[in-house]
C-alpha cells in the first residue's frame, strides 16, 4: 500500500464513529418508524381523509430512498461528515417548519420532503463511514450502529406519546426537531480517515518507485476515501445486479409482517393491550439479533454471504410458521423468532454489500442499492394486501412474504457460486502466468556478463 491510502483502524477512534452512527440511526430511522403516532392527530387537525394524511409518511420514505444516490455521491465528492451535518440541519428544518402546520401541502413539503431528505443525508453516510473505519470487525461495528434504530424505537413510542399529550402534536414536532440537531454533533465526530503508510514501508520509500510505476499504482490502489467519482457503472457488474435483485425481493417481504401482525392478532381474538406488546417483543428481539449476529460474524467462522443466506432461510421459515399461531402465546413466540432473524439479517446485509463490490465502490453501491431496493418496499405491501383481499385471510400475506424471501435467498446462492468460480478462475490465471514466465536465455546472460566486464575495464 502506497502513501495516500487509508488503513481502517478496526478500533480506536472508530468506536466513536460507531456510537455516533448508533445515535444517528435512532434519530432518523427510529423517528420514521414511530411517526405513525402523529397520524391521527394531524388527520383530525386538518379534517382530512386517512389516505391524504398517509402521504406524509409515504413522501418521507420515498425521498429517503430517492435521495440515497445523491447522499452517496456527495460523500464521494466531499466528506461523510459534511453530508451528515447537512442531513441533521435538513431534518431539523422539516420538523421545525412542520410546527407551523399551515396546511396539508405544507406538511408534505416539511415533515415529508425535508424530513425524508434529512434522513437520507444522515443515514446513508453514517452507515457508510462505519464500514470505512472497520475491516476485520466490520460486521460487528455495522450491527452495533444499526441497533440504534431498535433501541431508540423502543423508547420513542411512549416518549413521543407523552410529548403529544403535554405539548400537542405541533410542540412535539418542534421538540423532536431540536433532538435531531444532535445529528450534526454526531456528524462532526465522524472525521475522515487520514492517509497512512504500511508499517514496513516508510512514506519516503513509497514515494521513490519509478514515476511511471507510481502513477500506475496510484490509479490501481486509489483510496476509497479519496475516490472522487460516483460509479454509476456498477449496474453493469453481475455481482452487484444479483445482490440488488436479492435486495428488491427481500424488501418486498420485510415491510409486510409489521403491517399485518396487528390485524392478524385481532382476527385471532387477542386483546388490544396484548397486541401492542407484540410490537415491543419485535423491537427487543430485533435488537438482540443484530448484536448477536454482528458478534458471531466478527469471529469470521462463517463467510458473511453464507451467514446471510442462513438468516434469510431462517426468517422465511419463521414467516411460514407464524400463520399457524392460534393464540397470543404462540403468536408471540413466532413473532419473536421472526424479529430475531430479521435483526440478524439487517446486521450483516450492508457488510455483504461491501464484500461484494469492494470498499473503493462501496459509497456508490450503497446509494444505488438503497434506491433500487426501494421498489421492493413499494410493491410488497400492496401486493400482499391484494393477496389478503383475494384469500380473505391475513395469513396469506405472511405466506407471500415467506415465499418471496425464499426466492431472494436463491439469488444469494447464485451470487456465491459466481464469486467462487471467479476466485478459482483468478487463481488459475495467476498460476498459469507464473508457470509461463520467461527465463533469461544463455545468450542474454553472456551479453550481460560481457557488458559488466567492459564496464570494469573502463573503470
Amino acid at each position: 500500500m502506497l502513501s495516500g491510502e487509508s488503513i481502517p483502524p478496526d478500533g480506536g477512534y472508530g468506536w466513536v464513529v460507531v456510537v455516533s452512527a448508533f445515535i444517528v440511526m435512532g434519530l432518523t430511522a427510529a423517528v420514521l418508524k414511530t411517526f405513525g403516532l402523529f397520524f391521527v392527530e394531524i388527520q383530525q387537525h386538518f379534517d382530512e381523509l386517512a389516505s391524504i394524511t398517509s402521504w406524509i409518511t409515504s413522501i418521507t420514505i420515498a425521498i429517503f430512498h430517492l435521495g440515497a444516490p445523491v447522499a452517496s455521491s456527495l460523500c464521494v465528492k466531499y466528506t461523510h461528515r459534511a453530508v451528515v451535518i447537512t442531513g441533521g440541519l435538513l431534518a431539523f428544518s422539516g420538523m421545525a417548519l412542520g410546527f407551523l402546520g399551515l396546511n396539508m401541502v405544507w406538511m408534505y413539503a416539511t415533515t415529508g420532503f425535508l424530513q425524508g431528505l434529512g434522513i437520507s443525508f444522515s443515514w446513508i453516510p453514517a452507515i457508510s463511514i462505519v464500514s470505512h473505519y472497520f475491516s476485520k470487525k466490520r460486521a460487528l461495528a455495522n450491527a452495533i450502529a444499526s441497533a440504534g434504530e431498535c433501541a431508540f424505537a423502543f423508547t420513542f413510542g411512549p416518549f413521543f406519546q407523552w410529548l403529544i399529550g403535554q405539548y400537542g402534536w405541533k410542540g412535539a414536532l418542534l421538540i423532536i426537531g431540536g433532538m435531531q440537531l444532535n445529528i450534526c454533533v454526531c456528524g462532526a465526530l465522524m472525521r475522515p480517515l487520514k492517509s497512512s503508510c504500511l508499517p514496513e514501508t516508510s512514506c519516503s520509500e513509497a514515494e521513490t518507485p519509478s514515476s511511471s510505476g507510481s502513477s500506475r499504482r496510484d490509479k490501481e490502489d486509489k483510496s476509497p476515501i479519496t475516490h472522487k467519482t460516483f460509479n454509476w457503472m456498477l449496474v453493469r457488474r453481475l455481482e452487484f445486479v444479483l445482490y440488488t435483485i436479492f435486495g428488491i425481493l427481500a424488501a418486498m417481504s420485510f415491510f409486510v409482517p409489521p403491517l399485518f401482525l396487528v390485524p392478524l392478532s385481532y382476527s385471532l381474538g387477542v386483546d388490544e393491550s396484548w397486541t401492542a406488546s407484540l410490537l415491543s417483543i419485535l423491537a427487543m428481539v430485533d435488537f438482540a439479533g443484530r448484536l448477536l449476529c454482528g458478534w458471531y460474524a466478527n469471529l469470521h467462522v462463517t463467510k458473511t454471504i453464507h451467514l446471510l443466506t442462513m438468516t434469510i432461510t431462517l426468517i422465511s421459515t419463521s414467516l411460514m410458521l407464524l400463520p399457524l399461531a392460534n393464540n397470543y402465546l404462540s403468536l408471540s413466540i413466532f413473532t419473536g423468532f421472526y424479529g430475531f432473524f430479521f435483526g440478524t439479517t439487517v446486521a450483516i446485509h450492508i457488510t455483504v454489500l461491501a464484500d461484494v463490490v469492494g470498499m473503493s465502490d462501496f459509497d456508490s453501491a450503497l446509494g444505488l442499492f438503497m434506491l433500487i431496493r426501494s421498489t421492493g418496499g413499494f410493491v410488497g405491501p400492496p401486493l400482499a394486501g391484494l393477496i389478503v383481499d383475494m384469500a380473505g385471510d391475513y395469513r396469506a400475506g405472511f405466506y407471500m412474504a415467506g415465499a418471496t424471501l425464499i426466492l431472494s435467498g436463491v439469488f444469494l446462492v447464485i451470487l456465491d457460486q459466481f464469486q467462487q468460480r471467479k476466485e478459482k478462475g483468478n487463481q488459475t490465471n495467476t498460476k498459469s502466468e507464473k508457470s509461463t514466465l520467461p527465463y533469461p536465455s544463455l545468450h542474454f546472460l553472456k551479453l550481460q556478463n560481457r557488458k559488466y566486464q567492459e564496464h570494469d575495464v573502463v573503470v
